[in-house]
């Protein structure tokens, strides 16, 4: 008996019976389905085969600095005849895009589709012990030179009092 028949008031036996040919079909069916979807999602998926794969370059970081302040306390009017890039907001011309505030304009430069567009994955170069230790000479001596050029300029300064 399926779930779908009425049961019967004469049975003493109050739990359901359930009909396992009706369900196997019915799960066998299912799967046939499920197939018939994987492989027409498969026929989808390689639109290009014979297209190579793109290879991006690794993250790096930024050699600008991002201007935000040049456009604080100014007053733009804006017709239907503007162009996208003069219109109020922050413009992005490598995704040709127009972001209402500062705070999303940063969080759209450093998003995965516009480092996409700039042609970087969202991958970083792992750094080398030796890299590592490099870095931290270059760190200790460009600080010993900060220290040296100060005390420099307060050697000169002193002069310049004494005088």
């Amino acid at each position: 008996m399926s779930v779908y028949d009425a049961a019967s008031s004469a049975s003493v036996d109050h739990r359901r019976k359930w009909d396992r040919e009706e369900y196997e079909r019915k799960a066998q069916e299912r799967l046939l389905a499920e197939k018939d979807e994987e492989t027409k999602g498969k026929r989808k998926l390689p639109r290009f085969p014979d297209e190579p794969k793109v290879k991006r370059e690794l993250l790096k970081a930024r050699e600008y600095k991002v201007d935000l302040e040049s456009k604080v306390g100014r007053t733009v009017v804006i017709n239907k005849t503007t162009p996208s890039a003069e219109t109020g907001g922050y413009y992005c011309d490598v995704c040709d895009c127009v972001v209402k505030d500062s705070i999303n304009f940063l969080d759209h430069i450093n998003g995965k589709n516009h480092q996409r567009n700039m042609g970087m994955s969202m991958k970083i170069k792992r750094s080398t012990l030796d890299e590592v230790r490099q870095r931290f000479a270059f760190k200790k001596m460009q600080k010993e030179m900060q220290k040296k050029e100060d005390e420099m300029h307060d050697r000169l300064d002193d002069l310049k009092e004494e005088e």
